[in-house]
């Protein structure tokens, strides 16, 4: 069957559209995504003001057109932080409801760190071991570690690339002296959670997923995506610390030159890496592989689940 994953996120509204049935590995077939830099729309309380609901609306709009014209059967649609944290998240969501007809699941910090977890273990298989994986998003880190389909720890920080950014670094480039606050900050945030992952043993096997650790390794020399997803793509920590430097003195539009980064997320690269960097160096991970499959994947995958045989 078609289905059709809608991800409203911090950054982007993605659609994702993939022919998949159980046991069987999801195909992507169309994607389709939207700027929207949701977390940069809070007023000053915290809350997603009209406007902003407006361009969720639209954006909504354009996904389930575009869901109709390739066929999907089934669309699985979600919200992440930036929804989850607002203040007037009830209301966004009745909008959206009853000028759409999408009903969001707004999943919790836990539960995206679970499913992401879900589709790096399948990514990677059994073989891979105790796995550790790592999200960083628009608004959240993910963290999540285990030896089964579900991590036997996970927790959510609000150390996301975009919220970040917005909130600790106003300059362009950032000044110095608040990057080192921001590093500051990462690191007493992540390190309060190291310990409940310590207890656990350490991990076979390090992964991280999403846009800002595709593009810190391919900056780093990975291989460009145009080569496919299934050519391994490590990144390591001792290339990762030089590369955060450079990046804090450079300006965005000199980030967006780069291999691999793109112009719509220049802008967050030095947060995401500072957050990045301080998760490998706290956990002692000196090299982590990046996988192609994420939250948008997992989401599917616990679909197909719950259908169970073809």
């Amino acid at each position: 069957m078609r289905l059709g994953v809608l991800d409203v996120g911090s950054n982007t509204v993605h659609l994702l559209v993939v022919d998949a049935h159980p046991g069987a590995c999801p195909l992507p077939a169309h994607s389709h995504k939207a700027e929207l830099r949701l977390a940069e729309l809070l007023d000053a309380d915290g809350a997603i003001g009209p406007g902003g609901t407006d361009q969720v609306i639209q954006v909504v709009h354009g996904a389930l057109q575009a869901a109709e014209d390739k066929g999907v059967e089934e669309l699985l649609p979600f919200a992440t932080s930036a929804v989850r944290d607002a203040r007037n998240a009830g209301e966004v969501l009745e909008r959206v409801r009853a000028e759409t007809g999408v009903e969001l699941q707004v999943l919790t910090g836990a539960e995206e760190a679970r499913l992401t977890f879900l589709a790096a273990r399948r990514w990677f298989g059994w073989s891979a071991g105790k796995l550790l994986v790592i999200d960083i998003g628009g608004g959240s880190l993910e963290i999540a570690f285990g030896i089964d389909e579900e991590p036997d720890a996970a927790v959510s920080l609000p150390l996301g690339a975009g919220r970040l950014t917005g909130t600790w670094l106003p300059g362009d480039p950032p000044a110095p002296d608040d990057v080192r606050a921001l590093r500051r900050h990462v690191r007493a945030e992540i390190g309060r959670t190291v310990g409940e992952f310590s207890r656990l043993g350490p991990p076979d096997h390090v992964v991280a997923t999403s846009k800002t650790f595709k593009q810190l390794a391919r900056i780093a020399g990975a291989a460009r995506s145009t080569e496919g997803p299934y050519v391994p793509r490590e990144l390591k920590g001792q290339s990762l610390e030089g590369w955060v430097s450079r990046l804090s003195g450079m300006t965005t539009t000199e980030r967006a030159a780069l291999p691999g980064v793109s112009e719509s997320r220049a802008g967050q690269l030095v947060a995401g890496a500072l957050v990045a960097e301080a998760a490998m160096d706290l956990f002692g991970v000196e090299s982590l592989e990046i996988c192609p499959w994420a939250l948008r994947e997992g989401v599917i995958l616990r679909r197909l689940d719950h259908m169970g045989p073809a």
